[in-house]
């Protein structure tokens, strides 16, 4: 099996960042950052009907962006998320279009959630798209397409794990099989799928996983008088999060294209260890 060493320089700097960008800080500790109180206790004082309707805007924004998977699904150079020559993804593009809902966002609290989150998610997935072609993916598939979805559900933690360690390669693994389901799919049958026994499966595994980091982001913007202008630094840290995750997601299939998954996995078990 692969050591550290059977790495080049430049792919062993990648797979260091990478796994810095997968087990950073997590998403709360970042907005309570910014917002100067702790997301904990800022969800806390949430009303009761937040909850419903972050589920809510959660399902509904996971479902615009698999319908924009399942439309742009084997379509060649319509649009930058088909472009063939890899390129630097325009992360700075994409933060200020969501930094812009977040601003409207802000202005209007809680009711602005379900029309703001399925734009701000739309927006999100185009970048992680625009993330997983700059490493070299065929995002007219329709497992690289599932795969900038998952992202969602790798950035944070479910309400259902437990106090064990989910790193990278345990999220990634539990998603595996409703990925590689719902990928046969929606490869058979195209847009056709859209109501598929396995994609809705794998968008509810997403929802539940991504619906908490949603709710840390809905208590940031909760605090009386937050404004537009901290509510676009709030969509900011949100969908840079989201950018890293991605980022340090696609490097590590990238490599695993290079070395194998089993040299990759064993690499990056390596590196955390010596971080330690």
């Amino acid at each position: 099996m692969a050591s550290l060493s059977d790495f080049s320089e430049a792919d062993l700097a990648a797979l260091k960042r990478a796994k810095h960008e997968l087990e950073t800080p997590p998403l709360g500790m970042k907005l309570a950052a910014i917002v100067g109180a702790p997301v904990e206790k800022l969800i806390a004082k949430l009303p009761a009907v937040a909850n419903d309707k972050v589920n809510d805007a959660t399902q509904a924004a996971l479902r615009k962006c698999l319908q924009l998977a399942l439309k742009t699904l084997g379509k060649q150079g319509e649009s930058a998320l088909a472009a063939t020559v890899p390129a630097k993804p325009s992360n700075l593009l994409h933060k200020f279009a969501v930094a812009t809902t977040g601003a409207a966002g802000g202005a209007f609290g809680l009711f602005a959630l379900p029309v703001e989150l399925p734009v701000t998610t739309t927006l999100m997935f185009r970048s992680i798209c625009d993330i997983a072609r700059s490493e070299g993916e065929d995002i007219t598939h329709a497992d690289t397409q599932l795969q900038c979805l998952t992202v969602f559900g790798m950035g944070g933690r479910s309400a259902s794990d437990d106090e064990a360690d989910f790193g990278y390669f345990v999220v990634r693994g539990a998603l595996a099989q409703a990925v590689s389901k719902a990928s046969s799919e929606m490869a058979a049958k195209g847009f056709a799928a859209h109501g598929s026994a396995a994609l809705l499966k794998l968008m509810q595994t997403v929802a539940a996983r991504f619906s908490v980091q949603v709710s840390e982001q809905v208590a940031a913007k909760s605090i009386p008088a937050i404004g537009a202008v901290l509510g676009a630094m709030v969509n900011t840290v949100f969908i840079d999060h989201f950018q890293n995750v991605a980022h340090g997601h696609f490097t590590v299939r990238r490599l695993e294209r290079r070395y194998g998954e089993a040299a990759v996995h064993a690499a990056y078990d390596e590196i955390e260890l010596s971080l330690e």
